[in-house]
């Protein structure tokens, strides 16, 4: 079973990366986190690699960390839950953030995902709550934020933005990525976070 795999990026698209290792070129699928994550064609990269076997197909599955390969195992391991819709929950939420919405239990944002019903969310929380715990992954310090940055207006901003269509973990990128004063409005993030986006 292959579980990781060194080579050049031969091709690079928001779904998957054909990665050629001395010749043979592997096509890895990928979430969009790990697609942001890599480099430009041509260069090295490892990944993380889960091989699914089917009856008809062998197909790879590949991730940046092993926090998101262990997240993507967690998943699938939930019935009705296959790889290629794990793959679309990491596409649309990063691992430590969906680590932090089950361990919460927060319903109402894993429900937003793409896929994931409020039954589907609920099983997700009763399933892997405990098990996200003993891989050590803890809730995020929501205090830990720079001091002054208004987190509602925060969460409002990317809510808007990913129901605008844009996936969450692109969303959480570019807003992490403006210096949020304590008296900005959502409208003002919300201009600056869309100029970001459309570049």
């Amino acid at each position: 079973m292959i579980a990781l795999l060194t080579g050049k990026l031969a091709h690079k698209s928001p779904d998957f990366i054909i990665l050629d290792v001395n010749g043979v070129g592997y096509r890895v699928q990928i979430p969009f986190s790990t697609y942001y994550a890599l480099p430009e064609g041509g260069n090295t990269v490892s990944l993380n690699i889960f091989t699914h076997v089917k009856e008809d197909a062998i197909n790879l599955y590949g991730f940046r960390t092993m926090e998101e390969k262990e997240m993507f195992q967690l998943l699938i391991s939930v019935s009705g839950i296959g790889p290629k819709l794990g793959n679309g929950i990491l596409s649309n939420i990063e691992a430590e953030h969906l680590s932090d919405a089950l361990i919460r239990g927060d319903l109402a944002r894993l429900a937003t995902i793409p896929g994931i019903g409020k039954k589907t969310a609920e099983r997700l929380v009763l399933e892997l709550r405990e098990k996200v715990k003993k891989l050590g992954h803890g809730p995020l310090q929501q205090d830990a934020a720079p001091a002054g940055t208004n987190n509602n207006v925060r969460d409002d901003v990317v809510s808007a933005l990913v129901n605008l269509g844009y996936k969450e973990a692109v969303v959480q990128k570019t807003v992490d990525g403006i210096d949020i004063a304590a008296d900005d409005s959502v409208e003002s993030l919300l201009k600056q976070a869309l100029k970001k986006l459309m570049k």
